[in-house]
């Protein structure tokens, strides 16, 4: 029975462990179809908009088609839920969105990727500054080696534009810190609804605000969404390969092996977006690139070292918000 058990676990981490790898990889060209859109002369709100419009109607489907089958997931739900999912929504797929669209307006799409990265890094220090978690020593090493790669590559990208280049990372680096919360609150839904179902819900209220925000920017009109059939593609391309598939792949595999070990697998996102920045893009890559990369994911990895036997995190709330499966 034990051993069934066993076998059954290694399985379904085995499972998280391609869904959390397959996600990220899919995250990771968001930032190069949100380069090529700009290219294209679409701005960071008009590519948002054009990203959930077309999102919009696949998470409806998909929503629809799993309440269908399981409809006892909707005896599920509380008074208070809706609230607090529109609230995650808000947090994790509008606003994180816009700060980091924006951001890659200034930054290199490697920068961009090893700034966001920083997240679960931002999860244990918003758990130490709400929650008064204790910060063990391994998570300020990571610390350490994490923020010196992302200076050392922001002071070889603002040599000769440090206003701009500031402005960006730190646009980039408050997504970080909103999808911080998100990942901190979303994992006790994603339990009780299943990912399907909690994602849908999540993407669905995030293209409320994006829409509001749209539209009630001075500089916005419904005529600025009539853009090239290019734009409409590399949308497309953002909305469903960057968006809806990786969106479902990474909440199942949090759910399946918990958002520490989700974080680990992640560890592939920086390198695979680095070689198409340097492929797709052409951005240049030198030492001090490959430099800040390796700094940035040896401090992920410090982190998230004991993980898979389960002993990085003794404190109640990050046991909690990370490891049903840890």
């Amino acid at each position: 029975m034990r051993e069934e058990s066993t076998e059954e676990e290694q399985s379904n981490f085995r499972r998280g462990l391609m869904f959390a790898i397959a996600g990220t990889a899919l995250f990771g060209m968001k930032s190069i179809f949100i380069k090529l859109a700009f290219a294209e002369g679409v701005d960071a709100s008009t590519l948002l908009a054009l990203r959930m419009i077309i999102a919009f109607p696949l998470y409806s489907v998909i929503l629809w088609w799993t309440l269908r089958k399981n409809p006892q997931i909707i005896n599920l739900i509380t008074l208070k839920d809706p609230i607090a999912i529109l609230a995650l929504g808000f947090v994790g797929y509008y606003l994180a969105s816009i700060l980091d669209f924006q951001g890659l307006e200034y930054i290199s799409a490697q920068l961009e990727r090893l700034v966001l990265f920083t997240y679960p890094i931002m999860v244990a220090l918003l758990s130490w500054v709400i929650f008064s978690e204790k910060i063990t020593k391994r998570v300020w090493v990571s610390l350490a080696f994490t923020y010196t790669g992302i200076v050392f590559l922001y002071a070889y990208e603002s040599s000769a534009q440090s206003a701009s280049i500031f402005f960006g990372t730190s646009l980039v680096a408050l997504a970080a810190f909103s999808f911080a919360f998100y990942v901190i609150f979303s994992k006790a839904y994603i339990m009780r609804f299943g990912s399907m179902v909690f994602t849908s819900f999540a993407m669905l209220s995030s293209t409320l605000f994006v829409l509001i925000h749209f539209f009630v920017t001075h500089t916005h009109s419904v005529s600025d969404l009539n853009v090239s059939a290019t734009a409409w593609l590399f949308a497309a391309l953002l909305g469903i390969v960057s968006t809806l598939i990786p969106s479902f792949l990474v909440s199942e595999a949090i759910s399946r092996i918990g958002g520490t070990k989700t974080s680990i697998a992640g560890s592939v996102g920086p390198v695979f977006t680095v070689m198409l920045a340097v492929f797709v893009l052409g951005e240049d890559f030198g030492w001090p690139h490959f430099f800040g990369m390796i700094l940035v994911i040896l401090g992920i990895l410090v982190l998230d070292s004991r993980s898979f036997n389960g002993n990085l995190f003794k404190e109640p709330l990050i046991k909690s918000v990370f490891s049903k499966n840890n």
